[in-house]
């Protein structure tokens, strides 16, 4: 199994980035942690990120034949990005959104994605865990087996 973690917006700032919400992890340390936890299950995990949209959507359209899940933190485009949406939607890649604070315990606008329709599942307000829940649905789930 191989699996592609896409990183969005501003989580390039995680372990500064308001730490009460987000934690004190930085990227690489949790991308780290994803590739052990990854390989423990027998499961190649590579990260990329971005704070740029289209790259994002380069990202999403590349993993087309290439991986057998996402697993995507949009950040803040989550919220707006028809882009992001349709590139999901465009490849035959199930993708999973995740988001690390509980964005319906948040700010009105946080609690719509434009995004989750097009993901087969949505994970939110779990931490860094989110992450792993989504590693062990693709290796669990009928989905990509």
């Amino acid at each position: 199994m191989k699996l592609l973690v896409v990183n969005g917006v501003n989580m390039n700032m995680l372990g500064v980035r308001e730490p009460e919400i987000y934690g004190t992890q930085t990227l690489p340390d949790i991308e780290e942690e994803l590739r052990e936890y990854g390989r423990q299950r027998d499961c190649l995990i590579e990260c990329v990120s971005s704070n740029i949209e289209g790259e994002l959507v380069d990202f999403i359209q590349s993993a087309m034949g290439r991986y057998d899940g996402i697993i995507l933190n949009a950040g803040a485009y989550t919220h707006y990005s028809i882009a992001i949406r349709d590139a999901i939607a465009a490849v035959s890649v199930p993708t999973v959104e995740i988001h690390i604070s509980n964005v319906f315990a948040r700010d009105f606008f946080r609690s719509v994605s434009i995004i989750a329709p097009v993901c087969v599942g949505s994970i939110s307000g779990l931490g860094i865990y989110g992450y792993k829940a989504a590693i062990d649905f693709f290796t669990h789930s009928e989905v990509v087996n």
